[in-house]
């Protein structure tokens, strides 16, 4: 039992933490968007698919001799490929859906490693059951999810902050060396004991159990398919429209694989009176914020209320899904059927809805169909309405709920079109413009989740001023208003939102934009004059801010703007110590560069001041306090130089004032970060 449970405990971490690992090192290369994680979050749930495929084919087809020669082989045959490390031939070269670009970086890097991960918990759950008469395995499915969810938790904590991402990819590897022994040394003692087991007389004459139908594999598969979505959709949902907190994606995905610990561990933990009662005002809260909006609760209450009605959704499904489960006969056809469900839940939500829907209509559509299994599940079982506390009229009131709750959900999606002028979304999410005042006031906005990315007045005297974080002095503002009359400057900025900045543009400069959203682009120059109306030449190069500079030849920038660190997922490797000397390779001798820092839940002032520091820079933090009168925001950027002597200009001694320094602070370069560090 020991070489079991250690090897498929093992197995699981790994299969977690090299989550975590591998995207660390390619989320730079993407933008740093959540998109990416769900495309990852794809990727990790076809290979699960693939490898209970594998061991549902190798188990009815192989002699258990047969088959442990063959998985050794295949995991020395992966050992080979270590260590899990990309090649810089995989940068992305130009903007749009790098979805498939992700997909086959991850197969090239990780993916035989981590199919062959994907395969222990169930294959040697299946070993170990032919092991001996009236052996359960199932608990050990607990295991492995207990070991997933201590791979999620210990990253942020006890990985990411002390060890580089290099050589994080290296202990990952040599970890895999050591499931790898283990699974070798299990498949062994598999084979002489299985011999063993088949040898006696008394094993032999076990009665075979029924093998299931149709309908218990499709329940299966449902029963799978909907938390795995709702796990994406409430991702997606609390971390852009409800609080761009680091690390917050990790709560849902830790409540998804408790509830597999509890379900599977023991029966006590699922009650089904209890949970089914539960689910109820759940699913009708969860519909009711969506409804409402975020804007008029507590951030406290919106994360715990979904955290706790998710946790709920899970428990059912899954309580649901072990009460169905098989003889252990057949048990690699349920793991199946589980990663089946599981990948189709992933695939509806990281693939499909965003070119099916044109905003994040899929959660309340996950809500209602959580609702419908559950009222299939008590319908199709016979017992459910005279057992265990459920009456006939439970049944219909709960089919009654799962209508009404269609009917409220229904009237959410268009709810959700109905204040804004423009939503469109893509790979990258939901953009929405939204427009507010009257007459000269009226002005227009476009939202991301629900981060700003600029804000116009629309009357035509008004409608190129500066406006949220750009006002004239902010950090941006007094940067570019240091230039000499009559002398053209040369601007880059990465980030374009509305393109504001274009708005200080005058005859015979240039404005030079990276974006990485092609649809930011097209609502920008459709729905905004910023950059269409701007007096300076104007240009936006799509695709990776940094990976393009990277391609050109040094530009001799004025002012380089760096705007892009305002949600969760900051792209971290344009605020390291070799991006920033990137950036002073494209900069005059006498340029600055602008960091916008504005964050409520990252303190960045000091990443950037130590960065600076080591490389001999100046540093001037310029900070500006809300003014609704001129709608400008609040905000805090801080201007780095070669040279102290930029900085003093009046204009900018009266504007800014030296950074704090934060001597404790690691500096961040490419092979080092953590978000942990700098949590305020």
């Amino acid at each position: 039992m020991l070489i079991y449970a250690c090897t498929i405990f093992l197995s699981a971490f790994l299969l977690f933490q090299v989550q975590p690992v591998i995207a660390r090192m390619i989320l730079p290369w993407f933008g740093g968007s959540a998109a990416v994680w769900t495309t990852c979050m794809l990727f990790f749930q076809t290979i699960l698919l693939l490898g209970y495929l594998y061991v549902y084919w190798t188990v009815r087809h192989l002699h258990p001799k047969t088959h442990g020669k063959v998985h050794a082989v295949l995991l020395g045959l992966s050992v080979l490929l270590l260590p899990i490390t990309p090649g810089v031939h995989w940068k992305p070269q130009g903007g749009g859906n790098p979805s498939i670009e992700i997909l086959l970086l991850l197969a090239a890097c990780v993916g035989a490693p981590y199919f062959l991960l994907s395969t222990t918990s169930p294959l040697l759950q299946s070993w170990y059951s032919k092991t001996g008469k009236g052996v359960l395995p199932y608990r050990l499915f607990a295991l492995s999810n207990l070991g997933s969810m201590l791979a999620l938790i210990s990253y942020p904590v006890a990985v990411e902050p002390y060890l580089p991402s290099r050589l994080q990819g290296v202990t990952w590897s040599v970890a895999y060396v050591a499931f790898a022994i283990l699974c070798i040394a299990a498949a062994i003692i598999t084979t002489r004991r299985v011999t063993a087991v088949i040898e006696s007389p008394e094993e032999v004459s076990e009665e075979i159990p029924a093998k299931p139908e149709a309908a218990a594999l499709a329940m299966w598969v449902a029963l799978a398919a909907c938390p795995s979505a709702l796990l994406l959709a409430v991702t997606n949902h609390l971390t852009q429209d409800v609080a761009s907190i680091p690390f917050l994606w990790i709560v849902p995905l830790v409540l998804y694989l408790l509830s597999f610990i509890l379900c599977f561990d023991a029966d006590g933990w699922y009650i089904r009176p209890l949970w089914m009662g539960l689910l109820i005002p759940s699913l009708a809260g969860m519909s009711y914020f969506l409804y409402k909006g975020t804007e008029d609760f507590n951030m406290k209450i919106l994360l715990s209320a979904f955290s706790a009605a998710f946790f709920v959704c899970c428990m059912v499904c899954h309580g649901e899904m072990v009460r169905l489960k098989p003889h252990p006969r057949y048990l690699t056809s349920f793991y199946l059927m589980l990663s089946i469900g599981g990948a189709l839940g992933g695939l509806f939500v990281g693939l499909v809805a965003p070119y099916l829907f044109t905003a994040y209509f899929e959660f309340p559509i996950l809500l209602v169909f959580c609702g419908f299994m559950a009222v299939v599940v008590l319908v199709s079982d016979p017992r459910s309405r005279f057992y265990e506390g459920w009456s006939q009229w439970s049944v219909i009131l709960m089919v009654a709920g799962v209508l009404a709750l269609c009917v409220f959900c229904g009237q959410t999606v268009r709810n959700a079109l109905g204040d804004y002028f423009l939503v469109q979304r893509n790979f990258y999410g939901t953009l929405r413009v939204r427009e507010g005042g009257e007459e000269r006031d009226a002005y227009r906005t476009l939202l991301h989740g629900a981060i700003n990315h600029g804000e116009e007045w629309i009357h035509p005297e008004r409608r190129l001023e500066p406006l949220t974080y750009y006002c004239p002095a902010t950090g941006v503002g007094v940067a570019i208003g240091t230039r000499q009359l009559g002398v053209p400057q040369k601007v880059a900025v990465f980030g374009l939102g509305a393109g504001t900045v274009a708005g200080y543009g005058r005859p015979g400069d240039h404005y030079k934009f990276y974006e990485i959203n092609p649809l930011v682009l097209d609502i920008s120059r459709r729905q905004f004059y910023y950059i269409t109306e701007s007096k300076a030449k104007v240009d936006v190069v799509l695709g990776d801010a940094r990976l393009s500079l990277e391609r050109e030849e040094p530009q001799n920038f004025d002012v380089l703007a760096v705007d892009c660190f305002s949600g969760d997922s900051i792209p971290v490797h344009l605020l390291t110590k070799e991006a920033v000397q990137l950036y002073f390779r494209h900069l005059k001798p006498a340029g600055i560069l602008a960091v916008h820092v504005s964050n409520r839940y990252l303190d960045l002032e000091p990443v950037v001041e130590r960065i600076a520091t080591s490389l001999g820079m100046a540093t001037l933090q310029v900070e500006t306090e809300e003014d609704e009168g001129e709608s400008c925001f609040s905000s805090t950027w801080i201007l780095v130089a070669k040279n102290k002597q930029v900085f003093s200009q009046p204009m900018l001694v009266s504007a800014g004032k030296p950074v704090t320094p934060k001597p404790a602070l690691r500096v961040w370069t490419d092979d080092y970060s953590s978000l942990l560090s700098v949590i305020k």
